[in-house]
């Protein structure tokens, strides 16, 4: 296997890892709205991810600086042709973590509500983008013969796409609602399950016609394989859901999450982005790498760097691992 091969499965699993851990960062942000009832319960949903939201997003910077560094041409094409859509999710990122740091910073009703109503915005609109992003770049967009992209905003909303933006928007929103599961205590813990189902259910649907789609056009036999294990995982997450293993459920929704990411990877590969007006102006892994000198010092950064990070963050789940809930909240205990 070849460095760039090697980089391509690297950023592949950055990305994995970000739409893992910051899936339920959405989905709790978009449960500010459709669950909690009042203040206290906004409270406990966002701080079952306060101490770890910030360090989810460390993923999606590795991820792009990965892929600045070992592919630009692929950077380049990708930013450039996407660039109102991820324009958009930076500012609904940045907002977002505004909002959680300023929301609690003055007392007045008005005030706290506007945050959340940013937390609720700023959460569901990148959980729609980035699906929409990532099938672009599976089904191809209009690339010419300088890797450059000569279409307009409008062509990146495609049905397709749109099916890929709910997928991910319901997706998470299952995920975070698991996540609520695991980590609370209480009434809002029972609701977060019966949200969950309700939600798992229509993401099952979605999702299926998704990843069908996927593979009829682009699949081979590896995407099969990762399709069959994305459904049996989230029809397997469900179950565990409506059983009161929430430990198994959100281990599961995870793993639904990973499998249909590897998927579209899988059928990605060896183009790391094609062109819909020629096959022969796709960006492949070989055509838009670096050189193999900069492969291989990238390697050995990652080598030394990835284990210290995966482990701190490690530690840091393990610490706030405890359930929260209502009473645990200083307003509410008074």
């Amino acid at each position: 296997m070849e460095l760039h091969d090697v980089w391509f499965v690297l950023i592949a699993v950055l990305w994995t890892g970000y739409f893992f851990l910051e899936g339920f960062d959405f989905g709790i942000g978009i449960l500010t709205k459709l669950l909690a009832r009042n203040r206290p319960e906004k409270r406990v949903l966002i701080n079952t991810i306060g101490p770890v939201w910030d360090g989810n997003e460390v993923w999606l910077l590795t991820a792009g600086g990965a892929t600045f560094a070992a592919f630009p041409e692929w950077y380049a094409t990708l930013f450039s042709s996407f660039y109102l859509p991820l324009l958009t999710i930076l500012v609904c990122l940045i907002v977002r973590g505004v909002a959680f740091e300023y929301r609690a910073k003055r007392p007045e009703e008005k005030w706290q509500r506007n945050w959340e109503t940013a937390i609720f915005w700023c959460s569901l609109v990148p959980a729609f983008l980035w699906g929409v992003a990532f099938g672009n770049i599976v089904r191809g967009v209009k690339i010419d013969q300088h890797f450059e992209y000569v279409g307009n905003v409008g062509d990146l909303f495609n049905p397709y796409a749109l099916l890929g933006g709910l997928v991910t928007l319901t997706l998470f929103t299952f995920h975070g609602a698991v996540f609520t599961a695991l980590k609370t205590v209480g009434d809002i813990r029972e609701r977060a399950r019966a949200l969950a189902l309700r939600v798992g259910l229509l993401t099952a649907v979605v999702a299926l016609a998704f990843l069908l789609w996927t593979q009829a056009d682009t699949g081979n036999g590896r995407s099969l394989v990762a399709l069959i294990v994305a459904v049996v995982s989230l029809v397997a997450a469900l179950v565990a859901n409506q059983a009161g293993r929430e430990g198994w459920s959100f281990a599961l929704s995870g793993l639904t999450i990973v499998a249909a990411v590897a998927m579209l990877f899988l059928s990605l590969f060896p183009d790391v982005m094609p062109s819909s007006l020629n096959e022969q102006w796709s960006l492949t892994v070989t055509n838009a790498s670096s050189s193999p000198y900069t492969l291989k010092i990238m390697t050995w950064c990652a080598a030394i760097a990835t284990p210290i990070v995966l482990l701190y963050q490690g530690w840091t789940y393990w610490v706030f691992r405890k359930r929260i809930g209502t009473q645990h909240i200083a307003e509410a205990a008074h």
